[in-house]
């Protein structure tokens, strides 16, 4: 359904996968990468998001490096090595080339998954005059240098966070203190734990994880959300 395309990252070229609805335009969503890299799973989710009529890109963080879901070793590997700057850069190219093409209609959303959730609300605070509304799934941020400055939110984007109920990485505790600060900051947001569902319960090629009534729920939830705030 999409295409992979290149675009401006301050002075060099950033790359992802677009995916244009059927329609010809719509708001734009930046969608975010696990830490498996721009794997098929992420590029058809980009495609979902293009069949509810949004023009999505999934820019390539890895540029050209993935591993597959069953290799945890590995991605933890790229993603501790990932030059965080460069990231930025590329998710700001991203970002801009949303807004400069034109079948981009409406506002601009991310949404991200695991390493891509915690980029997202990084994102976010990096462009807030841009980006409306930000919706992190099970998102983690272990780089000192991609610390978020939540007070740019304010006023400014909504957030709408989905996590699990049991999930090492991401905990209701450290969901309700990402909650309380943001609170504490005047941000618009709500949060989602689901109940019997764990780390990645989004991402139906890996059974272990995918939980499909969970994930039904979230994308709904994250789909109005989008078309209420873009």
């Amino acid at each position: 359904m999409g295409e992979l395309v290149t675009f401006p990252s301050n002075g060099s070229d950033g790359q992802g996968y677009l995916a244009v609805p059927a329609a010809g335009s719509g708001p734009g969503v930046v969608v975010l990468q696990e830490w498996w890299g721009l794997v098929p799973h992420i590029k058809e989710v980009a495609d979902r998001f293009a069949t509810e009529g949004f023009v999505a890109l999934a820019p390539d963080i890895y540029r050209g490096d993935s591993v597959a879901n069953t290799e945890p070793d590995e991605a933890g590997k790229l993603m501790m090595s990932l030059n965080i700057e460069r990231a930025a850069k590329d998710m700001v190219g991203a970002v801009d080339y949303l807004k400069s093409r034109p079948e981009v209609t409406g506002g601009i959303g991310v949404v991200g998954f695991c390493m891509g959730g915690g980029l997202t609300l990084w994102l976010a605070t990096l462009r807030p005059d841009d980006i409306k509304a930000a919706a992190p799934f099970y998102g983690v941020l272990p780089w000192p240098a991609a610390q978020p400055d939540f007070s740019r939110l304010a006023g400014k984007v909504s957030v709408q966070g989905h996590y699990a109920a049991d999930d090492d990485f991401a905990n209701p505790e450290a969901v309700r203190a990402l909650e309380a600060e943001l609170n504490g900051h005047g941000v618009d947001n709500e949060f989602f734990i689901y109940d019997d569902a764990g780390h990645a319960f989004f991402n139906d090629t890996r059974p272990e994880a995918f939980h499909a009534g969970h994930a039904a729920t979230a994308w709904r939830r994250t789909v109005d959300f989008f078309k209420q705030h873009l």
